[in-house]
């Protein structure tokens, strides 16, 4: 038996639309990500528990756990029989990358459990294309933070996938989801078919400045020039009390804020416990909707999924 836990991330970041992630744990050490346990078993059998396990399909076979599955069967072109358990600890939907924990779990546990039939690289272009089953494309702003920690650069050229890129140890990263879903691929649709050179041009700049501060740790200008062009503007109008909270948490204090994925969940960036929690406050206050919803305090997680039993 192997128990296999893979952590929430942060996509986006605002300044790296699709290409930048980072993997997060709270820092009250509690299990913020999805865990899956494998054994074997005469024939394939999956059971969901969790917190947010109502919010599954009802259809073994719409289950992600099972695309996997079949997919790392056909990818080792060999039927496995096991038992699988998925412990839900994730909201759907939530912009936490949900949906990547579930695929990042579930592909590292059948790998580690069959002695690593796969390689990394391999793995990662998998993750990929089962996550595309959920988002409509490609991308690896999720899984890659998620399987292999730390803030992603994605990069996507056949060896090089992802790199990983220098952070701040000081920053503390508070996300917050308000306790409501938003569909990732309605959160996609929202954004234009093109932007102006201007967007553009800015767009740019700013992923440029971030990649170079990070590398130099003028962690000052990282936070100064994450700012997103690309999708904050359109996608607010899923998230009515964005602006408001936005304008409140950067008076506090601050240093970035921005939409987590595709939304609702937000995320604030400072370098203060005090600060921190004092965000956390405010955001309680005045951003959680309801008694599913939830504010964490969180580090970067430099070692993304691991075994745990």
């Amino acid at each position: 038996m192997i128990k296999i836990y893979a952590p929430a991330s942060i996509g986006n970041i605002n300044v790296g639309f699709d290409i930048l992630g980072a993997a997060i744990y709270p820092i009250d050490k509690s299990l913020l990500g999805d865990c899956i346990t494998i054994k074997k078993s005469k024939q394939f059998t999956l059971k969901t528990i969790g917190q947010f396990s109502h919010e599954l399909p009802t259809d073994i076979t719409e289950n992600i756990v099972w695309k996997c599955w079949l997919y790392f069967c056909k990818k080792i072109k060999k039927d496995i029989s096991v038992s699988i358990i998925l412990e839900k600890n994730m909201p759907i939907g939530s912009g936490l990358g949900s949906s990547a924990c579930s695929v990042v779990a579930t592909l590292v546990g059948l790998n580690n459990f069959l002695n690593h039939p796969i390689n990394d690289n391999e793995l990662l272009i998998l993750m990929g294309k089962l996550e595309s089953l959920i988002s409509g494309t490609i991308h690896y702003d999720n899984v890659a933070p998620c399987y292999l920690g730390g803030i992603q650069l994605i990069i996507n050229e056949k060896k090089y996938i992802t790199q990983k890129i220098p952070h701040c140890n000081d920053w503390f990263w508070i996300i917050a989801w308000p306790g409501i879903n938003i569909n990732t691929m309605e959160s996609r649709n929202l954004l234009p078919k093109k932007y102006t050179k201007k967007i553009c041009i800015d767009h740019s700049r700013h992923i440029a400045s971030f990649i170079h501060a990070s590398h130099t740790m003028q962690y000052d200008l990282a936070a100064q020039v994450m700012k997103d062009v690309i999708a904050e503007p359109y996608r607010t109008i899923l998230m009515p009390q964005f602006n408001n909270i936005k304008q409140k948490i950067m008076n506090i204090g601050a240093m970035s804020f921005g939409i987590s994925g595709s939304g609702p969940s937000i995320f604030a960036i400072c370098d203060n416990i005090n600060i921190a929690i004092k965000i956390e406050k405010k955001i309680n206050e005045e951003y959680i909707v309801n008694k599913n919803g939830f504010v964490k305090i969180c580090k970067i997680d430099n070692i993304g999924t691991k075994i745990i039993g």
